[in-house]
């Protein structure tokens, strides 16, 4: 009897742990698009296209390749709108004997998934969850450095023997030079839909009108081959500079040198470490420098397998972590983008139209206005989660909880990743037309990064002044004389009551 072989949106890669343990002389490939998946958070519009119209490619790509295919389209009238409905509906058309499936990426599936499909290890990911729980246990603290240091190892990228090559593990120090000149940026590769992605775009439009975010225009790589071509216009044109600038932001400059991969690589479009290959060898080729190489292969071997290994060891309850007691909820500004903040209201427009934003647009701004005013971190993490392409709940959801919001207590990262005005000032050039004045301290017109970040700094002195890199600015606060204490405070709650409605 054949058996049902369930692909997962995100799972869209040839060498998928469940294919591989197929026959396609008599199993049948499972595909359904359902409803469930793309409302359990209201998903950024080009997000759910990218998905359908990705997940449909692959399905002519699996026929191409000799499989038989079952795939359910969001609009077949009998759709049930979950997966284990599809999945039983599926197995009773075939009268399959069972289910394989490769383990979902997300809590919430496996939960539901290992009851009725037999689950197999994900093997596209360097470190399995079970090693990485043992590497974890009885530690009293994580730090992805430590972890990064065995991934090198294990995968001997950017080695010589057993050292690191350039005599560093890291070359970070030299990754945050402020914004470029804005002449010679490149830009992502883009794709014009095809017959296929319109179709879903005209699908979307019409069933998620009310979604977050523009669709229009629509430029993803929905397919191996274009994904494949996006990096390898990123290794040409992007990589030489990424290093120096990747913490630089501009305004009308969304991408910089910015790859714009990762949400192909999270539906598993791309390689990891194909990529690192690639990167590595553009440094042996003389071609870019090794900051720039090692910036980028952190981010894949180090920093996305180590949240990965945080998501799965820490369990379903990892969401509900909040150890700085933050509960303001989420301002209406974060899906608006109507905001006097400058800063803000690029990086919100920017990802309304795009559905991207890169790494410290997230932390550094989005992230650390949140954790400065003491959003709720669960209300943070499901918008990062809905409007984001490249989104995914094991990959983001420790990056907010953890990285951003500090609300593990300090699990993940080693201090709160807190910053006033002037950080943003440094790297990017949304000060210069802002409503707010980022070198004022007090006052109304006073930048709301520098007023929140005392605040923030007081309301949590008695923790933060237990931590070795945030005490120094505790006791600068301990030092502020009792009027300016007093007035600071004001101005930042005042500012609240006013914005955060």
């Amino acid at each position: 009897m054949s058996r049902l072989i369930l692909v997962l949106g995100d799972q869209l890669t040839p060498s998928l742990s469940s294919l591989q343990a197929g026959d396609k002389a008599q199993d049948i490939v499972l595909m359904a698009e359902v409803g469930a998946e793309a409302t359990y958070v209201r998903h950024h519009k080009k997000k759910i296209v990218l998905v359908l119209s990705a997940m449909r490619h692959f399905a002519q790509a699996l026929r191409a390749d000799g499989w038989q295919v079952d795939y359910v389209r969001l609009d077949d009238p009998a759709n049930t709108g979950s997966l284990r409905g599809e999945a039983e509906r599926a197995r009773r058309r075939h009268q399959a004997e069972g289910i394989i499936a490769t383990e979902p990426g997300e809590w919430r599936l496996m939960q539901d998934m290992r009851v009725w499909a037999q689950l197999l290890s994900d093997t596209r990911f360097l470190a399995d969850r079970d090693g990485f729980a043992r590497w974890a246990q009885g530690r009293k603290a994580l730090r992805m450095e430590h972890f990064y240091r065995l991934m090198r190892r294990k995968t001997g990228l950017l080695m010589e023997g057993d050292q690191p090559a350039g005599g560093q593990w890291n070359f970070d120090h030299d990754n945050r030079a402020p914004p470029p000149g804005v002449l010679g940026l490149p830009q992502p590769m883009r794709f014009a839909p095809d017959s296929i992605t319109q179709e879903v775009l005209d699908l979307v439009a019409a069933r998620f009108p009310d979604h977050f975010g523009d669709l229009a225009p629509f430029w993803f790589a929905t397919t191996r081959d274009q994904a494949e071509q996006a990096f390898a216009h990123f290794l040409r044109s992007g990589l030489a500079d990424f290093g120096r600038y990747q913490d630089a932001m501009l305004t009308g400059h969304r991408f910089l040198f910015h790859s714009v991969v990762s949400l192909y690589l999270n539906l598993g479009l791309l390689d990891p470490l194909a990529m690192c290959r690639a990167v590595e060898g553009e440094w042996r080729a003389g071609r870019v420098a090794i900051n720039s190489a090692e910036g980028f292969i952190r981010q894949i071997i180090g920093w996305r397998e180590f949240v990965r290994g945080i998501y799965w060891w820490q369990g379903p309850a990892y969401a509900q972590a909040n150890a700085l007691d933050a509960h303001r909820p989420l301002p209406w500004f974060y899906w608006s983008g109507e905001t006097s903040m400058a800063c803000m209201r690029a990086c919100i427009t920017q990802t309304r139209e795009e559905a991207y934003a890169h790494h410290i647009q997230r932390l550094m701004v989005t992230g650390n206005f949140a954790l400065l005013a003491g959003i709720d971190p669960r209300a943070l993490h499901e918008w990062y989660l809905a409007v984001y392409a490249d989104a995914f709940e094991w990959v983001e959801l420790p990056n907010t909880v953890g990285m951003s919001q500090y609300a593990d207590g300090g699990l993940l990262a080693s201090k709160p990743y807190a910053a006033s005005g002037a950080y943003i000032a440094r790297m990017s050039d949304y000060c210069g037309s802002c409503a707010y004045d980022v070198k004022a301290k007090e006052g109304a017109r006073a930048c709301p990064f520098n007023l929140l970040y005392w605040h923030f700094i007081a309301r949590h002195a008695e923790r933060l002044r237990k931590n070795p890199r945030m005490a120094q600015m505790v006791r600068i606060w301990d030092g502020f004389a009792p009027e300016r204490q007093a007035q600071l405070r004001h101005d930042a709650e005042a500012f609240l009551a006013r914005e955060l409605v």
